[in-house]
């Protein structure tokens, strides 16, 4: 058995319902797949004493996740006041407006298509609810609308697909961008080295302990798979496809069609950058 503290981030064992930090308890959501991992996790977040939570990313369209999550709180002695979301994937959103309703909350989130009521979220906004406070980090690059949450009373920061529990995420072109993820990546480090955060909420997989390794990982693998690509158009390998085949051939090939996203993103990158030239058309 491998040492978690040896794996990138330092997981913190399976993933499990229940409480992770002193203000955040996960509860799993029932949707696991080669994509979600174990599921999506369910954030709930409140102030210890109060009476008021927020919830991150209800997840799927789920009636009993969903119940269970308002159970979850309620049982704790706390109601839910405000739903946020980390970005509009519909294993992170599809069940936000039935979640809406269960709770009578608001949905804040960047995408205006995704709120209900008027108040979005952007770079610098504070959410304070209960006593709560989380402060919205900007994290383009997954999606064009993906943002992350700082807890600072916890350390803490929940990165939706950003960053996950295990393995690396998908850069899912032509919304996401590999620049912008590059970009949200030196983001999340600069918490880590300038702001002390050192544990990892993700959207997928287990909590982190070690943020800026995490975050390290993630932007020594995207420069090393950039390299690959580069290395793969000029052996002659030009198609999305043919560049999953020869980069990712020890990927399970379930997995190859969300891999082409993120080569195409990569290819897009390159191109900007003068560093391989596009296909002829």
């Amino acid at each position: 058995m491998t040492d978690a503290t040896a794996l990138p981030g330092q997981p913190r064992g399976q993933v499990l319902t229940g409480p992770a930090t002193a203000r955040a308890v996960n509860v799993l959501a029932p949707n696991a797949s080669p994509m979600t991992l174990d599921g999506t996790n369910t954030w709930i977040l409140a102030e210890p004493g109060s009476g008021l939570a927020v919830v991150v990313d209800p997840g799927p369209l789920d009636e009993g996740h969903l119940r269970h999550v308002v159970d979850t709180a309620e049982r704790a002695g706390r109601r839910v006041a405000l739903t946020l979301l980390t970005h509009g994937h519909p294993d992170h959103a599809e069940g936000a407006a039935r979640f809406a309703e269960l709770t009578g909350t608001k949905v804040r989130a960047l995408d205006p298509a995704l709120r209900l009521g008027e108040e979005g979220l952007g770079a610098g906004d504070v959410v304070t609810v209960g006593g709560l406070e989380l402060r919205v980090v900007p994290t383009p690059g997954h999606t064009a609308d993906s943002l992350s949450f700082h807890l600072p009373a916890d350390r803490a920061v929940l990165t939706g697909d950003t960053v996950l529990g295990r393995g690396t995420t998908v850069v899912a072109h032509p919304d996401g961008r590999l620049g912008d993820y590059l970009d949200s990546l030196r983001r999340l480090r600069s918490l880590a080295v300038d702001d002390g955060v050192h544990t990892v909420l993700p959207g997928h997989g287990p909590v982190l302990e070690d943020a800026q390794g995490a975050v390290e990982y993630y932007l020594a693998h995207r420069a090393n798979r950039l390299a690959q690509v580069e290395t793969a158009v000029e052996d002659g390998y030009r198609t999305p496809a043919e560049v999953v085949a020869q980069v990712y051939a020890d990927v399970d090939r379930s997995l190859w069609p969300a891999a082409e996203l993120s080569v195409r993103a990569q290819l897009e990158y390159l191109e900007e950058h003068g560093l391989i030239q596009p296909p002829a058309p």
